[in-house]
């Protein structure tokens, strides 16, 4: 419900953005029009980024509840451990690529590109709530439908991921090492840390 209100909330404030942001798919309209400040502190980008917190917390917690039910059972603050969890990853995550724009002086090319991914992020979010919805209202969920949303996620968060670097491409080419580098360290080694860390 709190999901549903934010994005009531984005669609009576920001009209305009709320339909260029769910036609991004489609269209790039929306980084080319709202993104030309790439202003990642705007209020629509923090209530979006809350929604996805949610979204993302319940289908976590929806995982736990069926691959170890017990856990979910006994333990009643799961979910507000997990929202606690994921936000501070995130942040810390996006933090550090900050510090590391500042550092090497890119800070536009950082902001550019964290302000996509944001946006892509949210984007997922906002569609994962829909898939919350059916899970727990109207389908069973069970390990396979599970397993197959999952590896859904991760292939959007791939082509978002190359649809941002196919737009900085020219600058990425002209520094392809500490691309490579900036990508083992940043975008792969903290979700393989996560994961060691959960498992």
């Amino acid at each position: 419900m709190v999901s549903l209100v934010l994005l009531a909330i984005c669609k009576y404030l920001y009209p305009k953005r709320f339909e260029e942001f769910f036609l991004l798919p489609i269209t790039n309209k929306y980084f080319l029009v709202q993104g030309r400040n790439e202003s990642i502190e705007h209020p629509f980008n923090i209530l979006m980024f809350v929604v996805q917190v949610i979204s993302a917390s319940l289908f976590f917690w929806l995982f736990i509840k069926v691959f170890r039910p017990a856990n979910a059972e006994q333990n009643h603050w799961l979910f507000v451990q997990i929202c606690t969890g994921y936000s501070v990853f995130i942040l810390i995550k996006f933090s550090v690529e900050k510090i590391i724009g500042s550092v090497f002086s890119i800070d536009n090319f950082i902001n550019r590109y964290l302000y996509q991914k944001l946006s892509y992020r949210n984007l997922i979010g906002a569609l994962l709530l829909i898939v919350n919805i059916l899970l727990f209202y109207t389908v069973q969920p069970n390990p396979l439908i599970l397993a197959i949303i999952i590896l859904v996620i991760v292939i959007l968060n791939v082509i978002t991921l190359f649809s941002s670097f196919k737009s900085n491409g020219n600058l990425i080419m002209g520094n392809l090492y500490y691309f490579i580098l900036y990508l083992c360290a940043l975008e792969i080694s903290p979700y393989i840390i996560l994961y060691k860390t959960l498992v």
